[in-house]
């Protein structure tokens, strides 16, 4: 990566009042060593965790807070700020500013120049674990989600109120990351893609579910891939272990029927990868409660019924069917056969086919060796890592995409 591979680009950073907000004088110092220009903007409430000195120093411009400065209003200031920036970063964005955000209130300089803007957004969260996983929270993410606002984390781990989990906010060097991805020019640059990953889990009672051994590393790779082409990615996930990829639309799911209306509700979109590992089956009654051991020693009974196959739907679909569709297919035998007749059964246009057997240590594993299967033939990959294998797959959907484009 260049060390200037950011100049000429202008962001508008948003602090939100909360402790994180001393990381972001971090962020700035990077952002303006990649070349970026940077235009701070802080709420009250951030100046009561860093001053607006220190930000004004390391920014080389004067902090704006003041909705209501008789100088930059007279101008039209919160729409000059707002629409001059290629990017608008907020960093912390704290429950009550992503709140407000949702709602799309205008009562401070912040949340006006948000409503104003028309250019991309990104949050980094950064809240305590139980704010982070309250319903309301929950719902506010969902709607910025839809609205097109992309997020980085937030981490887990230890918080400044002593507690442990998700709400920590992105380290400034992985918002740099995002913020760099947003902007880079490339040949998908304009380009919507939808990627699935990682496994499902079925619920059977309150404590038990259906899974499989999915870590969600391809699908994260093949999101990151894309996104450094300069794609829009919508980063559709099961729930994973692999780290989810920063500068995409996550959207967390946890059963198929969810990933399913995820993945209706992000169309249009120019191509779609359905990297997850979907469960075929799901209970046909959900436990309401935690299922008894039997007195006797009996198992319980579980009838199955099909889950909703995202592929074919997708793939089928007679009006806004993406001009590109990849299945995966993961097999532990006769791979090239099943996975042929699943691209045709399915109606997809490619299918990148892998041997998951035991021993080829693939599910869950650092590295992929598959076999990209379309209308003209299967081509054998060698195995390489899974970023390899990403950013392979990611450089032929962009060949695929302009070609597309440039017929008659």
């Amino acid at each position: 990566m260049s060390a200037a591979d950011l100049a000429g680009r202008r962001v508008l950073l948003i602090i939100g009042g909360g402790v994180a907000a001393y990381k972001t004088l971090e962020l700035i110092r990077l952002l303006r060593a990649r070349g970026a220009a940077v235009t701070p903007v802080m709420t009250r409430a951030a100046a009561q965790f860093v001053t607006p000195m220190s930000v004004s120093a390391l920014a080389g411009e004067a902090v704006r807070d003041d909705l209501f400065d008789l100088g930059d209003e007279a101008q039209m200031g919160h729409i000059q700020l707002s629409r001059a920036a290629d990017l608008v970063a907020v960093a912390p964005a704290t429950a009550d500013l992503m709140a407000r955000m949702a709602g799309g209130h205008a009562d401070d300089l912040a949340s006006t120049l948000l409503l104003a803007t028309d250019k991309p957004v990104l949050v980094a969260p950064a809240m305590n674990v139980r704010m982070w996983l309250h319903p309301a929270t929950q719902r506010n993410l969902a709607q910025l989600t839809a609205d097109g606002v992309r997020t980085v984390g937030p981490d887990e781990g230890e918080m400044a109120c002593g507690e442990h989990g998700p709400g920590r906010m992105a380290e400034p060097a992985r918002i740099l990351e995002a913020i760099a991805a947003m902007l880079r020019d490339g040949p998908l640059r304009g380009r919507r893609v939808i990627v699935t990953s990682g496994p499902t889990h079925e619920p059977i009672d309150p404590v038990r579910y259906i899974a499989n051994r999915s870590s969600g590393a391809q699908g994260a790779a093949i999101a990151e891939a894309l996104r450094d082409l300069g794609a829009e990615v919508v980063f559709v996930t099961g729930p994973a272990s692999a780290p989810r990829p920063a500068g995409v639309q996550v959207i967390e799911v946890e059963t198929a029927r969810q990933m399913l209306d995820a993945v209706m509700a992000a169309l249009p979109a120019d191509a779609a990868v359905f990297a997850a590992a979907v469960a075929d089956w799901r209970v046909e009654a959900l436990s309401g409660s935690k299922i008894k051991k039997d007195p006797g020693g009996r198992p319980p009974a579980l009838a199955l019924t099909e889950n909703p196959d995202i592929l074919r739907t997708v793939s089928r679909l007679e009006a806004g069917r993406p001009r590109l569709v990849v299945g995966f297919a993961a097999e532990t035998d006769d791979v090239l056969a099943n996975a042929l007749a699943k691209r045709l059964r399915k109606g997809c246009d490619w299918i990148v086919a892998n041997d998951v057997s035991p021993g080829t240590g693939v599910m869950g594993g650092a590295e992929n060796a598959v076999t990209l299967i379309t209308a003209e033939g299967a081509e054998d990959w060698p195995r390489a890592s899974k970023a390899e294998v990403a950013r392979r797959l990611a450089a032929r959907i962009a060949e695929r995409l302009t070609q597309d484009e440039a017929a008659p």
